[in-house]
This record gives structure tokens, C-alpha cells and sequence, in this order.
């Protein structure tokens, strides 16, 4: 398990601080479930050629069937979710759905997506493993989860594409919706002609209302959650609300340096999310 861990410690992932106030059983889980999104993002993003990346996403589709089917997994990753997260009942349906929305990305990278696609992205590399938490976090009403997923993941997605916009564009990929860039009147689609439009600020500023009423909806939502339930939910919440807020506050035309939430900023704000202190 130590180097599940050491992948999400190594990773600086704010997810890190909020896995590490679960009871064992419970953390290990969450380690599990996010080294495997962070093993599909290497894939994903890999050097490899594309014909052995679409092999791979495949093999992780077999290899799911070998979890599920109670056959010997053929991988460590598979192992570890077989091992540490079966116990909390996790649907195969939603792994094959995290699958299928990281891989979105190839063939080719996502460029000025409709803004539906956009959003199925988001509830798929977002939402997916935010309904997969609920549940191990001990969430047992399957509406709550759904409606709790969609949005809190949607809104810390969107917020991981407003922070990354320009290392996303020098590796190819524009997830600024497309009925956002008309809009703010680009027309181009290609991700180093967008970075550098002097309307960028427009669309960014479109996109981020959209991430600030999902996180509208996400804090009402949490409130419905039990104390234990909710504790690492809004750990993670509140982190990923930094990261927004120090964006909005220095303007939607800056998109370098990355905003930047230090490992002790990182503590604090999960200490207080986690006595749920303001």
C-alpha cells in the first residue's frame, strides 16, 4: 500500500490532505481509487505511441471485468482496488465511466468542446471519482450522491481548466467550451492562438460563473451530508475554493504563474473544513 500512497503524496494533490483524516480502511480506498486515475492520466498523457495507449486503456477494461468477475487481477493497481475498495460496494459502471472520459483525450486532445461534451468530461474525470468517495466516505443516498457528484465535480474540473489553460494549450488540448470562445468573439480553435487572445479574460470569466454556481450547489448539498461524510467533502472543497478565489480576485486576463496553495495552506484550510470552522 506504501507506494499507492507515495503516488498521491509524490503527486501534491490537494486530495491528499483530505484522505488523510479517514479511518485506515476508508484511506486506503481513496488512495486506491486515485492512483488509479492518476496511472490513466500517465497513460493519457504518456509518450507512448497511440496504438499501445488505446491497447492500455483497453487492458484496464479487461482488467475490470477480472475484478468484478472475481478472477485474479493481473495488475497491482487492480489488486489494490480489489483488495481495498470492494468492501464499500463500488458500481463497475462508474469505473468504466472514469475510463472512458480520461481516455476522451485520444486519439486526439480535446480542442473547443461543445459545451455538453465539456461537461460530460467534467462529470466523468471529476464526477465519477467524487461518486465513488461518497460511497466510501459512507454516503448512502444514491440521489444525494448523483446530485453531489455532477456538481462538485464540475466545479473543481472547471477549476483545474481555468488554472491549467496554459499547460494545456502547450500540450495541445483547449477545454474552453466553444459556445464560451464565440461568444467572447474567437473564432480560432487552435489552443496557442486562444492563450494568446486578448479576449481570453471573456471567455475565462464566462467559464468560471459556471464553476462558481456549482460550487453554489455543491455547499448546499454537503450540508445534507452526515458529520463524517462530509468532513473530507469539504476538505477538498474548500481547497479547490482557494485555488478560485485567488484566481478571480487577481483577474480572468492573468493565466501566469499558476495560483499557488502551499502544503501548510493546504493543512490549514483542511483542519478548518474539517471542524468545519470558516
Amino acid at each position: 500500500m506504501n507506494n499507492i500512497k507515495q503516488i498521491v503524496k509524490k503527486s501534491g494533490s490537494s486530495f491528499f490532505w483530505s484522505m488523510r483524516f479517514l479511518p485506515k480502511a476508508k484511506r486506503n480506498a481513496m488512495y486506491t481509487i486515485y492512483a488509479f486515475c492518476r496511472h490513466l492520466d500517465d497513460v493519457v498523457d504518456g509518450e507512448a505511441a497511440m496504438e499501445e495507449k488505446l491497447e492500455l486503456i483497453n487492458a484496464w477494461r479487461e482488467e475490470l471485468d477480472n475484478i468484478y468477475d472475481k478472477k485474479a487481477p493481473i495488475t497491482d493497481i487492480g489488486r489494490k482496488i480489489y483488495k481495498n475498495c470492494m468492501r464499500f460496494k463500488l458500481p463497475k459502471a462508474k469505473l468504466a465511466e472514469l475510463i472512458d472520459a480520461i481516455s476522451m483525450d485520444i486519439p486526439t486532445p480535446i480542442r473547443a468542446p461543445q459545451i455538453e461534451e465539456l461537461y460530460r468530461y467534467c462529470r466523468g474525470v471529476a464526477g465519477v471519482p467524487g461518486s465513488l468517495s461518497l460511497r466510501i466516505f459512507g454516503c448512502k443516498d444514491e440521489q444525494l450522491i448523483n446530485k453531489l457528484s455532477d456538481s462538485l465535480g464540475t466545479a473543481l474540473q472547471l477549476t483545474n481548466i481555468l488554472r491549467d489553460v496554459k499547460e494545456d494549450a502547450q500540450a495541445g488540448r483547449l477545454y474552453l467550451p466553444k459556445e464560451l470562445l464565440l461568444k467572447a468573439g474567437i473564432q480560432s480553435e487552435d489552443p496557442l492562438t486562444v492563450v494568446v487572445d486578448k479576449n481570453l479574460a471573456v471567455a475565462r470569466e464566462e467559464l468560471a460563473r459556471i464553476a462558481l454556481n456549482n460550487f453554489t450547489i455543491a455547499d448546499s448539498l454537503i450540508k445534507q451530508l452526515d458529520k463524517t461524510s462530509s468532513r473530507p467533502v469539504r476538505m477538498i472543497e474548500r481547497i479547490y475554493r482557494r485555488y478560485f478565489d485567488i484566481m478571480q480576485k487577481r483577474g480572468w486576463e492573468i493565466i501566469s504563474p499558476k495560483p499557488r496553495v502551499s502544503k501548510l495552506q493546504k493543512l490549514s484550510i483542511a483542519l478548518r473544513a474539517y471542524f468545519n470552522f470558516k
